[in-house]
C-alpha cells in the first residue's frame, strides 16, 4: 500500500469513528450540554482530520479553507467541552459563540487572505498560539475541577479524554511553529495514523464507562444509592460525624475548603470519603455537596424576618460563596426562583 493510501485509510477510519461518535452522544445524551459540546468537538475534530497536514503553504484550496477554519475553531469547542465535563453546573454564554467565531474567522482569513499575501509564517504561528492557549485553559480547568469530582469510574476516562486530545492537538500545534513549511508525506501519514490511534482509544475507553455517569442526565437533586459490600454500621457513623461538621461547626463557609481537608477532620482516607458521598449520599460533585448545604443555610437566612434587611449578598458571603453571581445560579437551580424572589414569596406567605 503508498503512502498516500495508507493516509486516506487513516483519515477515512478517523472520520468514520467520530462521526458515529458524534451521533451516538447526540442520539444519547441530546439534553446533557457536555454530551452535545463532545458531539460538536467529535464534528470538528472529523474536519480536522479530513483536512489537516503537517506544515502549511501560501495557497490554500478553496474547499479546504472553511474546513481548516472548523478545525481551528474546534479548539474552543474542545475547551468548553472540557468546562462542561468536569462541571455539571456549567452553562454556555453568548460570548462563548463569539470567541468561537473570532478564532474560526481568524483562521479562514489566514487562509484566504494573510497566507496567500506573503505572510504564511505569522498566519501559521499565530493561529497554533491559539491553540496552545486553550489546550493551556482546558488542561487548567481539568487540575482544577478534577478533585471535585466524586463519580470514581469516570474521573480517570475523564482525564484520559482531555489529556490524549490536549497531547495530540499540543504536539501539532508546536510541530506546526516548528516547521512551518511542508513537512512531507512520511510526516503527515504518521500524523494521521497517530490521530486514528488516539481517537480509537478515546473511544474504547468510552465504551468502558456508563454513560449516564460519563454524562449525567441529571445534576438537580441527589438521589441515594445502595452499594453492596459496604459495613452499614461504620459508614452509618462516618455519616452522621459528617454532618455534624456540616450542621454545627458549618464547615462549608470555609474558603477553599476541598476535599482532602475534610477527610482530615474525619479522619478517613480522601477516597473513602468520595464514595460515602457519591455513593451513600447521592452527591456526583463535591462542591454541589458544599452548595446545598449553603443554599439551606441561606434559604433559612432569607425566610428570616429578623433578617429581612440584611442583603442577600451578605447572606451569600456568610453561607460560604464566594460572590453573588454563582449563589445566584446555584439558588436558582435547587428553588427554581432566585433568592429576592424565594425571599419575597416567604414574606408574603408569612
Amino acid at each position: 500500500m503508498t503512502l498516500a493510501a495508507t493516509e486516506l485509510a487513516f483519515r477515512a477510519a478517523s472520520v468514520a469513528l467520530l462521526l458515529v461518535l458524534a451521533a451516538s452522544l447526540a442520539s444519547d445524551f441530546r439534553n446533557v450540554l457536555a454530551a452535545r459540546l463532545g458531539a460538536a468537538f467529535a464534528l470538528g475534530s472529523a474536519a480536522h482530520a479530513a483536512s489537516y497536514s503537517i506544515g502549511a503553504s501560501s495557497l490554500v484550496a478553496g474547499w479546504h479553507a472553511p474546513l481548516i477554519a472548523l478545525s481551528t475553531g474546534n479548539i474552543v469547542v474542545f475547551w468548553l467541552f472540557t468546562r462542561a465535563l468536569f462541571d455539571d453546573e456549567f452553562r454556555l454564554r453568548w460570548w462563548h459563540g463569539l470567541v468561537w467565531a473570532a478564532v474560526t474567522t481568524f483562521s479562514f482569513a489566514g487562509c484566504v487572505w494573510i497566507a496567500p499575501s506573503g505572510h504564511v509564517r505569522f498566519s501559521v504561528t499565530a493561529v497554533n498560539l491559539i491553540v496552545l492557549g486553550f489546550i493551556a485553559l482546558a488542561i487548567g480547568q481539568t487540575i482544577v475541577s478534577w478533585p471535585a469530582d466524586l463519580v470514581e469510574r469516570r474521573r480517570r476516562v475523564r482525564v484520559f479524554i482531555v489529556c490524549a486530545a490536549a497531547l495530540y492537538g499540543g504536539l501539532n500545534a508546536l510541530l506546526q511553529i516548528a516547521i512551518g513549511g511542508s513537512a512531507g508525506d512520511v510526516a503527515d501519514t504518521i500524523n494521521a495514523g497517530a490521530l486514528a490511534c488516539v481517537v480509537a482509544i478515546i473511544a474504547y475507553a468510552m465504551m468502558r464507562v456508563d454513560g449516564a455517569d460519563l454524562f449525567p442526565a441529571s445534576v438537580a437533586a441527589p438521589t441515594m444509592a445502595k452499594p453492596a459490600a459496604f459495613d452499614e454500621s461504620a459508614d452509618r457513623k462516618l455519616i452522621d460525624a459528617l454532618m455534624r461538621l456540616m450542621a454545627d461547626e458549618r464547615v462549608y463557609r470555609q474558603e477553599n475548603i476541598t476535599i482532602g481537608v475534610l477527610a482530615g477532620r474525619l479522619k478517613i482516607p480522601e477516597y473513602r470519603l468520595r464514595r460515602l458521598i457519591n455513593q451513600r449520599l447521592g452527591y456526583r460533585n463535591f462542591n454541589m455537596f458544599l452548595n446545598n448545604h449553603r443554599i439551606e443555610e441561606a434559604k433559612a437566612a432569607l425566610a428570616d424576618p429578623a433578617q429581612a434587611e440584611v442583603p442577600v449578598i451578605t447572606i451569600a458571603m456568610d453561607a460560604g460563596f464566594q460572590s453573588l453571581g454563582p449563589f445566584n445560579r446555584a439558588f436558582k437551580a435547587v428553588t427554581g426562583v432566585t433568592p429576592t424572589e424565594y425571599r419575597r414569596l416567604k414574606v408574603n406567605a408569612a
